[in-house]
């Protein structure tokens, strides 16, 4: 039986039969779709009614049933649900993935490839051809929807893949939802494909003459940009190593931001149920570190309430401050509460004819972390310091991803 027989048993009947009648197979109108409560039976009966187109059409329906089935997952719905609604389509009321899938497939194509590109870059997040870069806030917006800046950034991003000039291009631009695992927060982010003829490869194939021939094909590259303007956050997916991801943070820090060259920032689980008790921050000489204080916390409550507390005096941390002020009912101590976010003030002291400065570093659940706009040495300095205060758990091997063909 093939690949898609499952996703045949637990689709939903209308919609496939919809899917399948626009492909071209000629439903009976007394089709059983409950044969043998949708077991095999169900399966076998639809994969008859496919036997009977001819052969050519049966592959590529074949094919494309198969594909659908290897949609069908927990992340592709989750892609969905970041694609579809700045779509201005509703998922509401559908029954499930086979659903979700079907119906874009037949109705809304460029959705159903944007939520298959959504989520492979997903999957790819925090593994080894992915990489996220943070900025400073200077005080300006992106310019995101400028078309000739995006035209820019395109063209540079041919050029860094150092790719002839005559390979066709296509970059398609489009904006999702994130939803915050914890908080159920949304956060809108601009998101980018840009799609390159890659070079050409040939295989055996039956052609016309129905003997073996060499056919030529085109392959294409994909480079995935993710841009979060609230976080100055911009995630690049793009296979060719560090280097060439730090081409393309620069490429879009120049077409889009008018700033620096953005900072590297590593994607680790932040530990900040560490924060839940007045920390002991230990300190080496060797660090240079005069001080360091948690200068904000927020939290979430399961009710659904914010709240966020900022150290303002010099007298007391904010945990004597939540002490003083709420006693057991202070979100620290209460149940009920949790820390989402967290401020660390990291005050370097004056040394080599350098002043002293304050680091200051952000961290966020569920895995991310401000550093340092500075230097290389200040950025793992503080990674060093807060994997050793356990607030970033340790860096993970890297991996392949492969993706299923």
């Amino acid at each position: 039986m093939a690949s898609f027989s499952g996703f045949l048993r637990k689709a939903p009947s209308a919609r496939l039969k919809a899917f399948l009648e626009a492909k071209g197979v000629e439903m009976p109108q007394d089709f059983d779709w409950n044969s043998a409560g949708r077991g095999t039976a169900l399966v076998s009966d639809i994969n008859a009614l496919i036997d009977d187109l001819p052969a050519r059409k049966q592959d590529r329906l074949k094919a494309e049933l198969d594909h659908l089935a290897s949609l069908t997952n927990e992340a592709v719905m989750v892609s969905a649900e970041q694609v579809c609604p700045m779509m201005g389509i509703d998922l509401e009321g559908l029954e499930g993935v086979q659903d979700v899938l079907l119906m874009l497939a037949l109705d809304h194509p460029q959705a159903f490839e944007r939520v298959a590109v959504q989520a492979s870059l997903n999957r790819r997040t925090g593994g080894k051809n992915w990489s996220a870069f943070q900025f400073d806030y200077d005080g300006k917006a992106w310019a995101l929807e400028d078309d000739a800046a995006r035209a820019a950034f395109v063209a540079e991003a041919i050029d860094i893949l150092n790719l002839p000039a005559h390979r066709k291009r296509e970059a398609d631009w489009y904006r999702a939802v994130r939803v915050h695992p914890i908080t159920g927060e949304e956060t809108e982010v601009v998101q980018a494909t840009i799609y390159v003829e890659d070079r050409a490869a040939s295989e055996l194939t039956f052609g016309a003459s129905e003997g073996l021939e060499r056919q030529v094909f085109q392959r294409v590259l994909e480079v995935g940009i993710a841009c979060n303007p609230t976080q100055r956050i911009v995630e690049i997916c793009a296979a060719g190593g560090k280097k060439v991801r730090d081409e393309y943070a620069q490429a879009f820090s120049k077409h889009f931001a008018g700033s620096e060259p953005p900072v590297e920032a590593p994607r680790r689980e932040v530990l900040l149920n560490t924060l839940r008790s007045e920390p002991v921050f230990s300190i080496e000489p060797a660090d240079g570190v005069e001080g360091v204080e948690v200068s904000s916390l927020d939290f979430f409550s399961t009710g659904g309430g914010f709240a966020r507390f900022e150290k303002r005096g010099d007298g007391e941390t904010i945990y004597k401050f939540l002490d003083r002020r709420f006693g057991q009912v202070s979100p620290i101590k209460a149940g009920g509460w949790q820390i989402v976010s967290a401020t660390l003030r990291i005050v370097m002291a004056a040394q080599d004819g350098k002043r002293r400065r304050t680091l200051t570093v952000t961290l966020r659940a569920p895995n991310t972390t401000t550093i340092p706009n500075k230097t290389e040495v200040d950025r793992q300095l503080v990674l060093n310091l807060l994997e050793r205060w356990n607030l970033i758990a340790r860096p993970t091997p890297e991996i392949d991803v492969i993706e299923e063909g």
